[in-house]
């Protein structure tokens, strides 16, 4: 699809109209509502030539299908279509990751029940683990997420017993063989190992199940507490355990942009 754009009419003019109700929506109105500023600052972004609309450069005048339509301001994607949720989970530990359970142990689900329709958390964390996770409604951003190929980095402390020895790192980054094949870490570093237990710092692109349990189990250190900080860019910070927050429109672009979309 290209561009929408009403004939015979003032830009000004048009800007005071409420849209039609299912009907491509006014490109000024689409970026604001995405978080880009006013409708002014949104039509200075279309004047400047920094808005496309499925690949064409918009104009102003042009009109967009929120629910269709690929919009890009500088190259990076915007999320448009209405009633999208992005949300960060500090899941604590002993809570499923799933939106629901038959037995009624807790759940991520119980987090965000009011939040919208058709919500979904990203991956998972085992119920011994605690840290980031996402739950949204757009489908094509979860699937690029959890997706193998498009190899999001996410980052974890561990905690071990004892002090941490030298080769560990080398043994993680080269990789250790596991029952479904090898498995290595991208980042290694020890945050702490002055006491009896152990902090290090891993980064791994992949998302088999337990494994980075395993992998230190396989390296001889079982893990003790396990801690995931961030998914991809997007860092766990002083979140609580327990609680939700909404992603930012920057960083909601951020992931369109690492998956591609």
């Amino acid at each position: 699809m290209s561009p929408r754009r009403v004939e015979g009419q003032s830009e000004a003019a048009r800007s005071d109209q409420p849209d039609p109700p299912d009907q491509p929506v006014r490109l000024q109105k689409v970026l604001a509502a995405a978080g880009y500023g006013s409708r002014r600052a949104c039509e200075e972004l279309i004047a400047a030539g920094r808005v496309e609309v499925n690949g064409v450069v918009a104009s102003l005048g042009d009109r967009a299908d929120p629910r269709r339509d690929v919009v890009r301001v500088d190259g990076d994607r915007v999320a448009t279509a209405a009633g999208l949720v992005h949300l960060a989970v500090h899941k604590p530990r002993g809570m499923l990751s799933a939106m629901s359970d038959d037995r009624g142990r807790p759940c991520v689900g119980d987090l965000v029940r009011d939040g919208a329709d058709g919500l979904h958390h990203v991956g998972r964390l085992d119920l011994d683990s605690e840290g980031l996770l996402l739950v949204m409604n757009d489908g094509a951003l979860s699937h690029r997420l959890m997706h193998p190929s498009y190899e999001v980095p996410k980052r974890y402390l561990v905690e071990i017993e004892g002090t941490v020895p030298r080769a560990l790192g080398r043994v993680l980054r080269t990789g250790v063989e596991l029952d479904d094949g090898s498995a290595r870490v991208d980042e290694f570093g020890v945050v702490d190992s002055t006491g009896r237990r152990s902090s290090v710092e891993v980064v791994l692109h992949e998302g088999r199940k337990h494994v980075v349990r395993r992998m230190f189990a396989a390296a001889g250190h079982p893990v003790l507490r396990l801690v995931r900080t961030a998914i991809g860019p997007l860092r766990l910070g002083d979140l609580p355990p327990g609680r939700v927050r909404h992603l930012s429109a920057e960083e909601v672009r951020t992931l369109y942009r690492l998956t591609g979309l």
